[in-house]
């Protein structure tokens, strides 16, 4: 049983590293201890979390400064440290001044019952750091999440952990294998964040294409049973595994009521030789025959992929197969990143190795090749009429929002426009604004 007196009258802040899953979890986390008179604050809060990434030595190092700079700001505060970063290093984080609780995958469900629990004790000896984690294989807890935080849009977490050990990739060991909870139970949560007066949902998650690992269940099937949620007029996918996007799901979505124009592919590399040291359970054919099938069904759709460079094994000849094949899709965005030598995956085993100077230049080229894609997908929107659900900004800036098959579209600040934040409007799309991230909104 949780002294929920203990808490009213005290102080909060958060800090949340790698992706909107962590975001979802943190915001989820952040309304809980609301619940019981928390406050949010930026700094000299009482109660401190960090979720933290590991998907790369960078963020790693990111995570440190993010815990440093946290016990900096907040002197005195009872500092709790999640996420990915904490169950892979937890007695690496545990060591760090300032630190006092550490949560591991598995115990971030219970994280407000482990605060409660360690308050007193670790305020008895400010030299005591304690940790709890699990193995891998004994991480099975699903923490629900359907949360917006600061944002317009809701973010629900239908699925956690992963079964594809990909060669160059911790986060099966940080989050555990795949799990999900009932399709019911999610309808649940949509149906409260329309009550709430939420309009867009996106449905995130590590590997969402595998749900049903847990109920039986298929992903296609949760479609269809949030599609039929009165009051969210939109959901987009997050991320999905283009073996696990099947045919079926593509065509639902192109007649669907709810469900968007906008898919985000991993794609990883162009090269089937790649993919093969990757350990990818796809091949170019198969990636391709899915941006066509959804070119076909959806000719406008936004699509989103990510690509990995400079990843071991990749000579290159190889990197210019990648770079001619995303050239010749119709996709609209590259989300590139460079590969990053993670301890204990097995790509360590593979002998090429990419140089940084090469990483760079690699990167570069395919950032320029992106830059195209999504300068000709947005130009040829230029003139057209279109629904877009706008968000608040802050401190003066442009109010902007996204249209169904998410180009990003700005207003100019106004105290007039304010009252159009969570309202989906219909405007022409004019020109692109200054520094060509946003086309202008003209009502």
């Amino acid at each position: 049983m949780i002294d929920t007196s203990a808490f009213q009258g005290k102080t909060a802040a958060y800090f949340t590293l790698g992706c909107k899953l962590n975001f979802s979890e943190t915001s989820t986390f952040g309304r809980l201890l609301e619940g019981m008179g928390v406050r949010t604050v930026d700094k000299d809060a009482d109660i401190c979390i960090i979720n933290t990434c590991s998907v790369t030595e960078v963020a790693d190092h990111k995570c440190r400064q993010a815990i440093h700079r946290m016990v900096r700001e907040n002197p005195g505060a009872f500092v709790i440290v999640t996420g990915c970063y904490a169950q892979l290093k937890p007695e690496t984080v545990s060591k760090i001044d300032g630190v006092d609780l550490v949560l591991g995958a598995n115990e971030k469900a219970d994280l407000i019952q482990f605060l409660s629990e360690a308050w007193s004790g670790a305020r008895q000896d400010t030299a005591l750091h304690r940790y709890h984690t699990v193995k891998t294989k004994d991480i099975k807890t699903f923490a629900p999440s359907c949360s917006r935080g600061n944002r317009t849009r809701y973010f629900l977490k239908v699925q956690d952990g992963c079964n594809y050990f990909c060669t160059y990739c911790t986060i099966p060991y940080a989050r555990g294998f795949s799990r999900n909870p009932s399709i019911e139970s999610l309808v649940g949560q949509a149906r409260q964040a329309a009550a709430e007066g939420g309009k867009e949902i996106v449905l995130t998650g590590v590997n969402i294409g595998d749900f049903g690992e847990t109920t039986g269940e298929r992903f296609v099937d949760l479609v269809k049973a949030l599609d039929g949620v009165e009051g969210i007029r939109r959901y987009r996918i997050s991320s999905i595994e283009p073996d696990l996007l099947d045919d079926e799901l593509i065509e639902y979505c192109a007649t669907s009521r709810a469900f968007m124009p906008h898919f985000h592919i991993p794609l990883q590399s162009g090269s089937d030789e790649v993919l093969r040291l990757m350990h990818r359970r796809y091949d170019s054919a198969l990636f391709a025959h899915k941006i066509g099938l959804i070119k076909k069904v959806m000719p406008d759709a936004f699509i989103g992929v990510d690509v990995m460079v400079g990843t071991r094994g990749e000579r290159p000849e190889l990197f210019e197969q990648t770079y001619d094949f995303l050239k010749s899709l119709d996709v609209t965005q590259l989300h590139v990143f460079p590969y990053s030598e993670r301890p204990g995956t097995a790509a360590l085993k593979i002998p090429y190795v990419v140089s940084d100077l090469d990483k760079k230049l690699r990167s570069k080229r395919l950032l320029e090749l992106s830059d195209e894609k999504t300068e000709a997908f947005y130009s040829r929107h230029i003139g057209c009429e279109a629904e877009v659900l706008f968000e608040k900004a802050a401190g003066g800036r442009a109010m902007h929002g996204f249209t169904r098959n998410y180009i990003r579209v700005e207003l100019p600040p106004s105290p007039d426009n304010d009252r159009l934040d969570n309202q989906i409007v219909n405007v022409r799309l004019g020109d692109f604004n200054h520094n060509k991230t946003a086309l202008k909104a003209i009502l």
